[in-house]
């Protein structure tokens, strides 16, 4: 129970309140936000959603019930040097430019300011990356909480708030974060690979703001009241108690937040899903993986490359959403004659790709990811044993629970740059598909279904979190 001293609900029960939402300027930040604050309208309170002003625009359409009560404010996003015309997003940026994106995001602290004195809301939720919020915040007397879209062993990896905040990690080599922290009291394998940990080393090192995100997040626990976390008791549940030991402050969980399975049948009149789904008919029942890196990884042509090889040389049916590198106009090239050869077997698809509906179909029998968390989720929302291919910040960890989980295998990489060839990802995903070794990962995705597809347990973490 979290007591009435620091809760502004509790003084105020039955009240609407004014809550701002601030996210972080990546999409798999700003949608979560948005679908919790269609949660908090339904339980009538106001929202204003602030992002600039092309992500606003981006905003899948809010449902007419909700319009009235959430604002979305749009404040414009300084120019800085290194940051490309009109980027507002990780999504339009290479991964090497997003310090520069922080630097931008950092200079909109005045226009916030001044709409927060202006609309004085009774209770601001923003993300890791805006540290000098929770200071501003408390002089205007607003309640403060931070909403970690990640999950309980990731923020835990990092330490105490003080280590955070100090950089007195006790780590300092790379092999120093190749194993399971010391302060984890529990058996786990919440560990970096080499070539994983080398890049944040050398991504830490390039920072246009000044600031790290081991800092900004440490300071941003530190400021706030309350942390609400997108994990629950029913899932490695023991990291939830280890984070309130360490930070001293309560971590309130929202628990999986898994998207609806399927849509409404309007939504299904159209031409993008008809011509997929026709696709996805024809194919026998569980047998077709798809593979998906998310719009934000920053993979090489090679990466592409080795991985269109893989799916080709595994002989099991595909469907591949291919995206655009982040920050690029351009596709990456495919093998030549490549689509030609897998024609009938393979769908290389170019565009935006309607990702639950695909793999909520019958035909899909397991999932190549990336291992963000939102895509993690939602494959294990539908039973789908896992074919992993990590590249950032928390996805590497992230796999590595998952891994211990027995719900998929990581595929194999060379330890020290990440590399892969087409015949490990070709082996991967046979062994999940195709081999009778891959029934036991079926069968575990499946069993850890229950917990994460179980939509009443999700829902009342959410009521609990009111």
């Amino acid at each position: 129970m979290v007591s009435d001293s620091w809760n502004p609900m509790a003084k105020t029960k039955g009240a609407s309140l004014h809550i701002a939402m601030f996210p972080w300027l990546a999409f798999g930040h700003i949608i979560p936000y948005l679908e919790y604050s269609k949660f908090l309208v339904q339980k009538g309170h106001k929202i204003s959603f602030i992002s600039t002003p092309k992500n606003i625009d981006r905003l899948p359409k809010i449902p007419p019930n909700f319009a009235s009560s959430i604002s979305l404010v749009k404040i414009p996003l300084p120019k800085v040097d290194g940051l490309p015309q009109n980027a507002e997003a990780t999504m339009d940026v290479h991964t090497d430019d997003i310090e520069h994106l922080k630097k931008a995001y950092d200079m909109l602290e005045p226009d916030l300011t001044r709409f927060l004195k202006n609309s004085a809301p009774d209770m601001i939720i923003y993300d890791f990356a805006p540290y000098w919020l929770p200071e501003i915040a408390a002089e205007l007397g607003i309640s403060r909480v931070f909403f970690c879209i990640f999950n309980a062993w990731f923020l835990s990896f990092f330490g105490t708030t003080d280590v955070m905040i100090n950089g007195s990690d006790p780590r300092k080599k790379a092999e120093d974060f190749m194993i399971p922290a010391k302060w984890v009291p529990f058996e786990n394998k919440v560990a970096y690979k080499l070539f994983e940990i080398n890049w944040m080393f050398s991504s830490a090192q390039k920072n246009a703001s000044g600031v790290s995100d081991i800092y900004r997040a440490g300071k941003v626990v530190s400021g706030s009241q309350a942390v609400l976390i997108r994990h629950c008791h029913e899932f490695e549940g023991e990291w939830l108690t280890l984070l309130e030991e360490l930070h001293h402050k309560p971590f309130i969980p929202l628990g999986l937040m898994p998207p609806a399975a399927h849509v409404s049948g309007s939504d299904q009149k159209n031409e993008t899903w008809d011509f997929i789904n026709s696709w996805l008919v024809a194919q026998e029942k569980g047998s077709v993986v798809y593979a998906a890196l998310g719009s934000e990884v920053a993979v090489s042509q090679n990466d592409v490359t080795q991985l269109a090889l893989g799916l080709e040389l595994s002989g099991v049916p595909f469907f591949w959403a291919l995206r655009k590198p982040a920050g690029s106009s351009e596709l990456f090239e495919l093998p030549e004659g490549y689509e030609e050869r897998v024609k009938g077997r393979g769908i290389v698809w170019k565009g935006w790709a309607p990702q639950m509906k695909i793999l909520s179909h019958d035909s899909v029998g397991g999932f190549l990811s990336h291992c963000g968390w939102s895509s993690t989720v939602e494959g294990i929302v539908l039973g789908l044993p896992l074919i992993m291919l990590p590249f950032l910040v928390d996805q590497g960890l992230n796999a590595r629970v998952m891994a211990d989980n027995e719900v998929g295998i990581e595929v194999p990489r060379n330890e020290e740059d990440g590399s892969y060839t087409s015949d490990s990802v070709a082996e991967s995903i046979r062994l999940i598909m195709v081999e009778n070794d891959g029934k036991k990962f079926k069968n575990k995705a499946k069993e850890l279904s229950v917990i994460f597809g179980n939509k009443e347990l999700h829902r009342s973490y959410l009521d609990n979190s009111i």
